[in-house]
């Protein structure tokens, strides 16, 4: 017998995360692609966006309004900021949701509305939404209907920090993250500080002390640690490439103790590796194109202090790839299914 998979629509399949999940479904057994949603872009064929998008995949790019939503399984948000909740929120009770933008995140409307200005559609979905940090919510996400991908930013950094908070292991006053990512995280819209000439043979910080992954990440270790007080120093930076992500976390505490929380969080997870210590530091082109996430520990020179790297693909195990694996969890299914398959690019 041939068996059914679940019908996938991709929302926002025009922008970066939106082509990579339907590049990435290609791989997956159980989950085929059959609507890919773009207002600006409809009337178009995927492959004319995207020439890489295989003949096998290839969809025409609709409004959301004219997709049958009664014959769709399961929707992957992949739309700005903001514009996610206007339209998940009219969608019917069959339809489960992996939303990667910002609109579900926060537990509290309240701090969604803080972080990014506008009051918040369905503040009673948005507590009940189950923060999609694969590795630490596995449990909770398994049967979900909600599931709120985090930000490339806070994956990297909580998969670091979240199994340090209990028992703490680190000084939870003295948290400093040191972030940088490919410029396709800052999504595919036409920005003048995203130009060509502004971006390369050059490093520069944004949203310097007023980021709005600081909050998100405040959250989590704040729930994990059970410290409402926990605050940290996020710093971002955008690098010259396409796509990776390096976070490195300064922390105070005791770098065995550290590694060995890392290496028991993550003993059975099929993505993270938690390098040996004295390794060499991980490097952004180990993982590219995969949903790996290598972390590695090391001690700083100064007495009682300790430094941990993590690096991602900002648009795999950042965004597309973990909603991916999202969804195998909701389906109760490996959550390796249709990822394991993925090496790294390299050089």
């Amino acid at each position: 017998m041939t068996e059914t998979k679940l019908k996938a629509a991709v929302l926002g399949a025009s922008g970066y995360t939106g082509a990579e999940t339907v590049r990435l479904l290609q791989n997956h057994p159980h989950v085929e692609a059959v609507a890919a949603t773009g207002n600006t872009l409809a009337g178009k064929r995927l492959s004319e966006i995207f020439p890489h998008i295989s003949k096998a995949n290839d969809l025409d790019v609709v409004k959301a309004e004219d997709v049958r939503w009664d014959e769709i399984d399961v929707a992957f948000g992949c739309l700005p900021h903001g514009t996610s909740q206007d339209l998940i929120e009219t969608f019917p009770s069959n339809v489960k949701v992996v939303d990667l933008s910002a609109d579900y995140r926060f537990r509290k409307a309240a701090d969604y509305s803080a972080a990014y200005g506008r009051e918040h559609l369905a503040p009673e979905r948005t507590a009940s939404a189950v923060y999609g940090l694969s590795e630490i919510y596995g449990d909770r996400i398994k049967g979900a209907d909600l599931v709120a991908c985090p930000g490339c930013y806070p994956t990297a950094a909580l998969m670091v920090l979240l199994p340090l908070m209990k028992p703490a292991v680190v000084d939870l006053d003295a948290i400093i993250i040191d972030a940088k990512s490919g410029a396709s995280g800052a999504g595919r819209g036409l920005k003048e500080s995203n130009l060509f000439c502004e971006v390369g043979e050059g490093v520069h910080a944004y949203g310097v002390g007023t980021h709005r992954h600081a909050p998100e990440i405040e959250q989590e270790l704040r729930l994990g640690s059970e410290d409402p007080s926990v605050e940290v120093t996020f710093t971002p930076h955008l690098l010259p490439m396409t796509r990776g992500e390096l976070v490195t976390c300064h922390l105070r505490g005791d770098v065995d103790q550290v590694h060995t929380a890392l290496e028991k969080a993550y003993a059975d997870q099929p993505f993270v590796t938690v390098l040996p210590l004295g390794s060499s530091p991980p490097d952004t082109r180990h993982v590219r194109g995969t949903n790996n996430c290598r972390i590695g520990v090391f001690p700083d020179r100064a007495s009682g202090r300790v430094i941990v790297l993590a690096v991602i693909d900002n648009l795999v195990k950042g965004s597309s790839g973990q909603a991916i694996q999202n969804l195998n969890l909701m389906m109760g299914w490996d959550q390796a299914l249709g990822l394991d398959v993925l090496v790294p690019l390299f050089p």
